[in-house]
């Protein structure tokens, strides 16, 4: 089951986020739900189609049972099995 404590080793498709900080002004806020994960990107759909966004540079707000949690997109820059070892 994934919890706020655990989500680095889950796999994030179907997850809502939204970007909370980014040096590029332009996609700060930008809500949507991951429908695909690459080592390096996220594949999010938002109202406006598919957007794919990097991972490393932005900061990412995720809601999960009604709570949420922000994290540096530094922690995701690996594939979904590699992130098992990882801690927050």
């Amino acid at each position: 089951m994934i919890t706020l404590e655990n989500i680095l080793m889950h796999e994030l498709v179907g997850l809502k986020t939204v970007i909370s900080d980014s040096p590029d002004k332009h996609i700060i806020g930008l809500y949507g739900t991951i429908v695909d994960e690459t080592k390096s990107m996220f594949v999010i759909n938002t109202k406006k189609g598919l957007k794919m966004i990097q991972k490393k540079h932005n900061t990412w707000k995720f809601h999960v049972k009604n709570k949420e949690t922000t994290l540096s997109g530094i922690l995701f820059v690996k594939r979904s099995f590699d992130r098992l070892e990882t801690k927050i």
